[in-house]
């Protein structure tokens, strides 16, 4: 098992932590909201070994949860015990490298990865689902972080799963899609359904203009929308030892756009400049035309070139832009527009207006103030155009996690509500969590949870509020 490195002396989040804990007491700094009665869950990359070649980003996931009720705070994590998990803890090391790939003195009995469930962790129709987009959800006990076993809605659905379906306010149902759906590195995206029940209502499949890395998608009330972007699949190269995946701008950008009461057959294609979006904010419908804000960077970072070559970092920092689509209009391509120069990523909004039209949203912003600009270190407060509301940040070396909001009330109006984030804390080596007013970032946390561990940097979380 690794050791827990010294991130402090290294200015760095990463590295992984060696051990499961439970702190079933925590000191809490400020007062936490008496209406804050249920659970942040969140969701990271941990690798249990070290893995030659293996980026930090496909380490085995560590749940994190933060357990609030009348004002005081508990904490648990706990590694998702996938059958990778279990066999190199088995082994007592590491026997998969990249993407799955098995390591050359790994054991002939070992065949096949099944995940790392390592990006989100979501509840939905009784079910809390960590998930990752190479596999099966992968149900999880809400109280002891146990692992279930992997979720097929009762063979409802097969093949990979995005870490980022949307759940519609208004119906609750779940909308999903998967790329790599006919095999690795292959063009096919599957997307489907499930109801507020838990049962799949709809399963189905087409072809991609080219096989692309598609980490999110954009639900509307009345549409879906499929980024086709050019961080590209290959197998080819995959088998000559080359990045299976890679940045290729000349394949272009496109968005499937196809009603989600229409068939696949249906989708047509919008195109624009290169570029490529991690996580989407928000979209929603204004008659004929559809406005999706992103996060939007000019060239792909973590990959690069087919050649191995790297992208330029200056193009590899996210930015909030808003695209627009015209299905009236006499063109095929669609507008990007950026609103903000800010640095951020993790955006979020009220997910009461998911796919409505929305008036507040937030996300992770870089301090182009600090020496360390890459890192997310704020939290920045935006209105329904990307003007920016309220902006915090953090001291010099700190770093913050995705914004997740959780509404004062289910009555409440949009944007009342708290945001919940964890902070590293550089100078000692440790985690917070933060608490703010959500229309009140500039005021700093209202409430400091705090950990004597670091939580690791990570990827998504939720709120599942107290039944």
């Amino acid at each position: 098992m690794q050791q827990d490195a010294t991130a402090n002396t290294a200015r760095t989040n990463l590295a992984p932590i060696p051990m499961e804990c439970d702190a079933p007491y925590l000191r809490v700094e400020g007062e936490l909201p008496r209406a804050l009665n249920g659970t942040l869950y969140r969701n990271g990359p941990n690798p249990q070994f070290e893995a030659p070649g293996a980026h930090w980003f496909v380490g085995d996931g560590m749940l994190h949860a933060f357990h609030l009720e009348n004002g005081s705070a508990s904490y648990r994590n706990r590694w998702v015990r996938t059958p990778k998990w279990q066999a190199e803890h088995d082994a007592g090391r590491a026997l998969f490298g990249g993407f799955g790939q098995k390591l050359p003195d790994a054991p002939a009995s070992v065949t096949r990865d099944g995940g790392v469930a390592n990006t989100n962790i979501i509840f939905h129709a009784g079910r809390l689902l960590a998930l990752e987009e190479g596999h099966l959800p992968t149900e999880i006990e809400p109280g002891t972080l146990h692992r279930r076993g992997y979720c097929d809605y009762d063979g409802g659905i097969a093949g990979p799963f995005t870490a980022h379906p949307k759940i519609d306010p208004v119906t609750g149902e779940m909308v999903f899609f998967g790329y790599n759906a006919a095999g690795p590195q292959t063009p096919a995206l599957s997307f489907g359904s499930v109801n507020a029940s838990g049962v799949v209502t709809r399963f189905d499949r087409f072809e991609a203009p080219y096989a692309s890395m598609v980490h999110d998608f954009i639900v509307t009330e009345n549409h879906l929308l499929f980024p086709i972007l050019p961080i590209t699949g290959s197998m080819e190269r995959a088998m000559h030892g080359r990045p299976p995946y890679a940045w290729e701008p000349d394949k272009g950008a496109y968005v499937g756009v196809m009603k989600r009461t229409g068939a696949a057959s249906d989708i047509v294609w919008f195109r624009a400049a290169s570029c490529y979006v991690f996580h989407v904010m928000n979209a929603w419908e204004e008659g004929e035309r559809i406005i999706a804000d992103v996060m939007q960077l000019e060239e792909a970072p973590l990959f690069s070139h087919p050649d191995g070559s790297p992208t330029d970092p200056k193009k590899s920092r996210a930015r909030l832009c808003r695209w627009t689509f015209d299905l009236a209009g006499n063109t095929d391509r669609f507008t990007q527009n950026y609103l903000d120069d800010l640095t951020g990523e993790f955006p979020r909004i009220d997910d009461r207006s998911a796919g409505l039209e929305s008036r507040h949203g937030w996300y992770a912003c870089a301090n182009p103030g600090l020496p360390m600009f890459g890192a997310l270190s704020g939290i920045v407060h935006v209105d329904g155009s990307g003007s920016r509301l309220g902006q915090y940040l953090l001291p010099d070396g700190d770093t913050i996690s995705e914004p997740v909001f959780v509404a004062r009330s289910d009555d409440a109006a949009e944007g009342d509500g708290w945001l919940l984030a964890a902070v590293w804390r550089a100078r000692e080596n440790r985690s917070d969590l933060a608490v703010f007013n959500a229309t009140g970032v500039d005021a700093g946390p209202v409430a400091l949870v705090q950990l004597g561990h670091r939580v690791p940097d990570g990827f998504h979380g939720n709120w599942v509020g107290a039944a």
